[in-house]
């Protein structure tokens, strides 16, 4: 059947020219050409995705594991390594059991397909990422969603509850888009005072908050069910879940994402398990991020707040870009409006610098932004060369942020 004759395939031409209309329209970036470019759209944040030492180690690892696992955990395909990594994140995080998953999609997935009946009830913070939502939808649970950090709003939610029933409440340790932190203490508080489970997904915290890299859990807190990523501030790839062993075990039995996929490479369990020995150790990259992050905030709040191009507007509902402040390596600057967005990465793009800029409906409409993401492995001259690169752009008529 030919695409003109195909329904199906109608319907998608339409929807892609739509996207393409409302500027919405996604592409993978020239990665070739990239490489030789200042990379702040990345989330390798310690550094390490590019380690001389890691390089060797995963040579070393391939030569004795080989390239892949061949099998599901349940049959072979769970190795010396895979024990031994699980060993090392519960000796770090703090938690008696862990079960590996082979991305962070997969290990939010798995849990929520898993753990949640037709009778359960499910609290989500509306900004959590898009693998918690959508598994949210597809539960047999019912999802309610509680206004972002809004504790009162969560407390109303539980309140509501028609009949008794199980409940888990989720959230994320640092936002992967805004770059804010959950009220983790509040959170505990709650799930303790109502009986809920409480998981938290620190994909965008593991490594890079905390003493030694252990994340949100540093804050105070400490969830019932962590969920960490290896792609991110550990540089690698797949993630796990810690737990008590109840609920491992019962991951381990009933998780269709883990019982029939096949595992990880032996060889990458290796290898994430010497990224983190690097994390909890070598301070100093934590310490990098820190500096990076002031000299930006202080580079671009003193030109946004000195600099006068941008005048209020009639239909302005911020007379400049916004660099919010955060406690994370995540910094975004607000733009809100699409094609001022583009503009601005359109001009960052000409400097051969990368940041990722991030539309609707990942974000909120009105709130488009460069998603500006630092990493350890950066310099000071490249900070100063983003800088330098926004704030002509940033001064034009057409990056001020006019909104409807």
């Amino acid at each position: 059947m030919t695409d003109t004759r195909s329904a199906l395939i109608r319907r998608y031409q339409d929807e892609l020219a739509a996207r393409q209309q409302q500027g919405l329209w996604r592409q993978s970036g020239d990665n070739a050409v990239a490489e030789s470019w200042r990379n702040f759209a990345g989330n390798d944040y310690l550094g390490l995705a590019q380690e001389p030492r890691l390089v060797k180690k995963a040579q070393q690892h391939l030569e004795r594991w080989g390239v892949g696992a061949t099998a599901s955990s349940v049959l072979s395909g769970f190795t010396a390594a895979h024990q031994s990594l699980c060993e090392q994140l519960c000796d770090w995080l703090g938690y008696p059991q862990a079960i590996l998953f082979n991305s962070g999609f997969a290990a939010n997935q798995a849990l929520l397909f898993t753990l949640l009946g037709k009778d359960d009830a499910l609290f989500q913070d509306k900004l959590n990422h898009a693998s918690l939502i959508e598994a949210g939808v597809l539960s047999p649970a019912t999802q309610r969603r509680f206004r972002h950090n809004d504790m009162a709003h969560l407390r109303q939610l539980l309140a509501k509850q028609t009949q008794p029933s199980a409940s888990l409440i989720v959230s994320e340790g640092v936002f992967s888009m805004d770059g804010d932190v959950s009220p983790t203490e509040s959170l505990a508080t709650i799930a303790n005072q109502s009986g809920a489970l409480w998981a938290l997904d620190d994909a965008h915290g593991i490594g890079v908050l905390g003493q030694e890299g252990e994340g949100s859990i540093s804050r105070g807190a400490r969830p019932d069910i962590l969920i960490v990523t290896f792609g991110k501030a550990l540089g690698v790839a797949g993630a796990a879940v810690l737990a008590s062993p109840t609920i491992i075990d019962y991951l381990r039995q009933f998780a269709r994402h883990y019982v029939y996929s096949t595992a990880m490479p032996p060889a990458q369990a290796a290898l994430i398990e010497d990224a983190i020995r690097l994390a909890r150790t070598e301070h100093w990259r934590r310490e990098i991020l820190s500096a990076h992050a002031e000299q930006l905030t202080q580079g671009l709040h003193d030109w946004l707040e000195t600099d006068s191009a941008c005048e209020p507007h009639a239909l302005n509902t911020q007379p400049f870009p916004q660099l919010l402040a955060t406690p994370s390596p995540i910094k975004p600057l607000i733009i809100g409006d699409l094609a001022a967005l583009q503009q601005v990465n359109h001009a960052l793009m000409k400097a051969h610098i990368r940041v990722g800029a991030i539309r609707p409906p990942t974000v909120p409409a009105n709130t488009a932004r460069l998603r500006i993401s630092l990493s350890a492995q950066h310099q000071k001259t490249d900070i100063t060369a983003l800088i330098e690169a926004l704030k002509p752009v940033l001064a034009s008529d057409k990056a001020c942020g006019v909104t409807a």
